[in-house]
């Protein structure tokens, strides 16, 4: 499959992480080719993080892990939604879903 589609306007593709069973919102990372490569080619999620500069695959460490289920491409090429099955919380802080504040 040729991924060059979805990294013409940029380097980086958002890509929204949803729990498939749920259809829950889990959280937003970013990928570049080669982390969408080694999703593609391992199953799980790889992301490239923007603050460290380095491919991370989600989970590795803390054992939370994202099995990919499905991966669509929007309309425009530009974002990612991922499904996936996700193991334990999906966020840093311990918290299922990155998106806990509540602003209104």
């Amino acid at each position: 499959m040729n991924l060059d589609k979805y990294f013409v306007k940029a380097d980086l593709i958002p890509a929204i992480v949803q729990e498939d069973s749920t259809g829950e919102i889990l959280m937003l990372a970013y990928m570049n080719k080669e982390s969408m490569e080694k999703t593609l080619e391992t199953g799980y999620t790889w992301f490239w993080s923007r603050s460290r500069q380095e491919l991370w695959n989600k989970g590795a460490t803390s054992g939370h892990l994202q099995k990919v289920i499905s991966i669509h491409g929007d309309c425009d090429d530009d974002t990612l939604l991922v499904k996936v099955e996700q193991t334990g919380p999906a966020c840093h802080t311990g918290s299922k879903s990155c998106f806990f504040n509540k602003i209104k």
